[in-house]
């Protein structure tokens, strides 16, 4: 039972010897070298983080602009469509006021309500046209 204490007693001193010797300041220099490497290191990851955020926000707002392009160009379709169907509704009335007259005067004027029908189609489809 003596040895195995004795064995005990050395594997104990040997492990606190370990443990005092990883609690062992460095030099001031190795330190020195030390912090400085891990600031640089630090430094680059900012870096490349911050290039990363970058790239990822300028992706991000070229999406968010593509998709804001195509609402407006829907948006654009929509309001000529809704132009060419006031201007249908308005030539149908000006078409049955026409009726009321006769001869060239009646011809005349449907001649001008389906010319403005024809004006509200040509700009619409031009909208469409300029943003193709």
């Amino acid at each position: 039972m003596n040895t195995k204490m004795s064995v005990s007693l050395a594997a104990a001193a040997a492990a606190m010897l370990g443990i005092a010797g990883c609690n062992k300041a460095e030099s001031p220099a190795k330190v020195d070298s030390d912090v400085a490497k891990a600031a640089n290191t630090a430094a680059e990851n900012d870096v490349k983080a911050d290039e990363k955020e970058a790239k990822v926000e300028a992706s991000a707002g070229a999406g968010v602009a593509k998709e804001q392009e195509k609402a407006d160009a829907k948006t654009a379709d929509a309001a000529a469509d809704t132009a060419v169907t006031q201007a249908e509704g308005d030539n149908k009335v000006a078409l049955q006021k026409c009726e009321a007259l006769s001869g060239d005067a009646q011809k005349s004027c449907k001649e001008q309500a389906n010319a403005a029908l024809d004006e509200a189609k040509a700009r619409a489809k031009a909208i469409k046209a300029d943003r193709g």
